[in-house]
């Protein structure tokens, strides 16, 4: 089944088309192109950035492709594996709190990434996770600033060599940069979930950096999501190697109390038994939207204001299809409502239902989401299956889902890729029962 196109997919195979651009890469190895040129068919902020391998145009996926800017007006089109796969998180979270003297930050109420930084600086993560003193921790410079000039090598995937690139006062954006006695760390900061970065993210500012000062340099991606802050630092073995780099460590951190946040087996079968009534599936397409943290992340987002199907695709890490799949599990929940604007276009909107379940301390909300998950006949009785945190085998699963009536579940093949979405979900519930020592 081929994914529906947007219009990057659209404006980029008439570009590729026009300009000969595969032939030319075959040729030369790389073809620089100019924003000029990109505007023909769309704007070069919408056409050339992808914070991840899945918001790329589909021309660039099948034929390996990235894109990476080298100039104010200019990017450079080749095979690069410019992107990079996030290790898997630990478990284990850390409790810090905000000083009592804190009046504009609230832990219920991190709306940006700026706010999750400086609510991470205030509350002393920062501290703990650079391993300097809180007190000589400082914010210094953040924004968009020209690059200077630099050179680096990176990997080409189908020659297995490295291809030389030039970088002349291209643009570059820091989230923050906070600065210790032993260090300057810059961060890339991102509220939504996603599998992988572009390493572009990272490596530029650090170029930049790495020269000006004398002190250490050190790159940092944070993610806040769910009311969790996760940290990975990274290092550049070779600084003028892009693809060098490799994981430090990694930290999860709360300002949401260990009572708060401890969920146990006793509380998930307080909520079965107190379940005596399913709610009839609704005339909505049967989820299949594996991955539940992303479900509450797509309504995390949503928080911020009603947000189109397009807008999506082009800024977070949801291609076209994976937007509808989950703004259904959504809708499937009632957490999510759509509308449509003129030309038919969806729009996606918190429920009343979702405002309130997004608005309530952690635990509450991740047991208000298992209450509405297993309100649901078949991922009821596929949960009551577990045993010793095992999920049910597909073919069980299938057999609960034939015997569910769900609504547009009819080929074997479907019901296949559904019961995916009921052990992704199950999981994520035994998940939340889990703790690293």
């Amino acid at each position: 089944m081929s994914k529906p196109k947007t219009k990057n997919d659209i404006a980029w195979e008439k570009l590729f088309e026009k300009y000969h651009v595969l032939d030319r890469i075959e040729k030369n190895g790389s073809l620089s192109i100019s924003a000029k040129t990109i505007k023909e068919f769309r704007e070069p902020r919408l056409m050339a950035k992808f914070d991840h391998r899945i918001n790329l145009p589909q021309i660039f996926e099948k034929n390996r492709l990235a894109i990476l800017p080298i100039s104010r007006g200019d990017y450079v089109i080749s095979h690069f594996d410019a992107y990079h796969t996030f290790e898997n998180a630990k478990n284990s979270i850390q409790y810090f709190r905000l000083p009592d003297y804190i009046q504009s930050l609230s832990a219920n109420n991190i709306s940006s990434e700026t706010v999750a930084l400086n609510c991470a600086l205030a509350s002393g993560m920062l501290s703990d996770f650079l391993e300097e003193e809180q007190t000589t921790l400082l914010p210094t410079v953040c924004g968009r600033m020209g690059s200077g000039a630099f050179s680096f090598k990176i990997l080409n995937k189908m020659e297995s060599q490295f291809t030389n690139i030039n970088v002349h006062n291209s643009q570059i954006e820091i989230d923050a940069a906070i600065e210790g006695i032993e260090s300057l760390t810059l961060f890339e900061a991102k509220n939504d979930i996603s599998d992988d970065f572009l390493i572009r993210q990272l490596y530029y500012p650090y170029r930049v950096w790495k020269d000006r000062v004398i002190k250490k340099v050190r790159p940092v991606f944070m993610m806040y999501t769910n009311g969790v802050f996760r940290f990975y630092e990274y290092k550049f073995t070779d600084s003028e190697c892009y693809n060098s780099l490799y994981l430090v460590k990694q930290k999860n951190y709360t300002l949401e109390t260990p009572i708060d946040t401890n969920i146990e087996l006793p509380d998930l079968m307080e909520i079965l038994d107190q379940i005596t009534d399913y709610v009839p599936e609704p005339k909505i397409p049967f989820p299949q939207a594996d991955v539940f943290e992303r479900v509450i992340n797509l309504c995390e987002l949503l928080q911020e204001g009603d947000i189109s199907r397009q807008k999506v695709t082009d800024q977070y890490a949801f291609d076209i299809r994976q937007a509808n799949y989950y703004s259904d599990a959504g809708r499937y929940l009632g957490l999510i409502d759509k509308y449509y604007e003129s030309g038919r276009k969806p729009v996606y909107t918190l429920s009343e239902f979702g405002k309130q379940v997004m608005n309530m301390p952690y635990k509450k909300r991740q047991l208000t989401l298992c209450r509405q998950i297993l309100q649901h006949k078949v991922f009821n009785q596929a949960f009551r299956l577990c045993e010793s945190g095992d999920v049910p085998n597909k073919p069980t699963i299938i057999q609960l889902m034939k015997q569910g009536s769900l609504y547009g579940v009819k080929a074997e093949e479907t019901f296949l890729r559904r019961s995916s979405t009921i052990s992704g979900w199950i999981n994520w519930m035994i998940k939340l029962l889990q703790k690293d020592e």
